[in-house]
């Protein structure tokens, strides 16, 4: 998996943000979505806030673990290691934005990723709700497992 190519999708996904800022759900957040918790140096600081590129980079790169090591719990460490590179980068974007409780809910999807089976997967990933929230991204990211 390509952690700069996960990062560039993101970007485009989540956008970015190098200053404190409100998220849908009125949660503080900066960088690439990355929602400030009382661990985070920015806690409490107010909106507007500038934050540096060097954190924004930082807080991603823990952001990206936590997503990266979700999807190896749910999908087992070595078979999620062992998925083609281009559905490890379309999985760890679909686990940043959705979360595991989510994200193993997508039950014939995931069966077909275990499957290696990846327009079966797409079609799975487009007959669902997330689908229809952030068809965007969904569509391009269905995209990407159709083109492995």
């Amino acid at each position: 998996m390509n952690r700069d190519e996960v990062y560039k999708q993101l970007k485009i996904d989540e956008g970015v943000e190098y200053k404190i800022y409100k998220d849908h759900l009125g949660y503080p957040t900066f960088g690439v979505g990355h929602l400030i918790t009382e661990n985070d140096v920015e806690f409490k600081q107010p909106v507007n806030t500038p934050i540096s590129e060097q954190r924004v980079k930082e807080c991603f790169e823990k952001d990206l673990n936590v997503a990266i090591n979700e999807c190896e719990v749910l999908y087992g460490k070595s078979t999620f290691n062992s998925l083609h590179s281009i559905a490890q980068e379309v999985l760890v974007n679909m686990m940043f934005n959705l979360g595991r409780p989510r994200l193993s809910a997508f039950k014939k999807f995931n069966a077909a990723i275990l499957e290696n089976n990846w327009k079966k997967a797409a079609n799975e990933g487009r007959d669902s709700r997330w689908y229809e929230q952030v068809s965007n991204r969904a569509e391009r990211l269905m995209e990407r497992l159709e083109s492995i």
